[in-house]
């Protein structure tokens, strides 16, 4: 079995930064697309940024020019810096990635728990 173990949510002022990391483990046979989605109360959950395995990057519209996604393949990690945040960055944020567990030949799609995040003076 595999989990995803997000860190790094918290209280932050406007304009202010946080970091998010998220840690795969378990059996992994491999690992594919790493990414970010965001629910923000009474909202859909939504895509904030991606990367695949060789580094090729997604971001949402709202978020371009500020966050930043990042990954260890190594290490199983993918990290979010998240600079000038903003009030309506406020949502709990979940680690999401594309997973073949060892001795199987099926990918499938594994969540984290999710971190708040709260953007507020």
């Amino acid at each position: 079995q595999v989990q995803l173990v997000e860190s790094g949510g918290g209280l932050v002022q406007p304009g202010g930064s946080l970091r998010l990391s998220c840690a795969a483990s378990g059996s992994i046979g491999g690992i594919n697309a790493m990414g970010w989605y965001r629910q923000a109360p009474g909202r859909q959950r939504e895509l904030v940024a991606a990367i695949t395995s060789g580094g090729s990057t997604n971001y949402a519209d709202s978020v371009k020019g500020r966050f930043t996604i990042s990954r260890d393949n190594a290490k199983n990690t993918v990290n979010l810096q998240m600079n000038s945040l903003k009030p309506e960055d406020t949502a709990v944020y979940y680690c999401n990635a594309n997973v073949r567990p060892k001795f199987s030949s099926l990918w499938r799609e594994v969540w984290g728990q999710g971190t708040l995040v709260t953007v507020s003076s």
